[in-house]
C-alpha cells in the first residue's frame, strides 16, 4: 500500500534560503530512490520561512529506507532539522 508523509516546517527568516536550497537538493536525490513516488516541496508565498513537504513511497518500508540514505542523514538530519523552529509530520496510508 502506498505510504505518504506530509511535513510542515518553519524556520527563522534568516535560515529560509538555506532550508529552501537544502530541501530542493534532497528532492533531487529522493526522486531517484526506487521506492519514491513523489517528493514535492511547497513554499508559503505569504511566509517564506514556512515549508510543506509531500512525500509518497511504494510502502512504509520505502520511507524507512529513505531515512537511512546518506542524503537524508546529511541534509535533513544535519542541516534542516537543527534550524527548524516548528516541525509537524503526518504519516499516512494512501487509499
Amino acid at each position: 500500500m502506498p505510504y505518504a508523509v506530509i511535513a510542515h516546517y518553519r524556520c527563522a527568516p534568516e535560515d529560509a534560503g538555506l532550508i529552501r536550497a537544502t530541501l530542493l537538493e534532497v528532492r533531487e536525490h529522493t526522486l531517484a530512490e526506487p521506492a519514491n513516488i513523489a517528493y514535492v516541496v511547497h513554499a508559503d508565498p505569504d511566509d517564506p520561512a514556512s515549508f510543506t513537504l509531500y512525500e509518497q513511497y511504494t510502502g512504509k518500508a520505502g520511507f524507512e529506507a529513505h531515512t537511512r540514505t546518506p542524503h537524508f542523514t546529511e541534509h535533513v538530519l544535519g542541516t534542516v532539522r537543527p534550524l527548524l523552529t516548528e516541525r509537524t509530520v503526518s504519516f499516512l496510508d494512501v487509499l
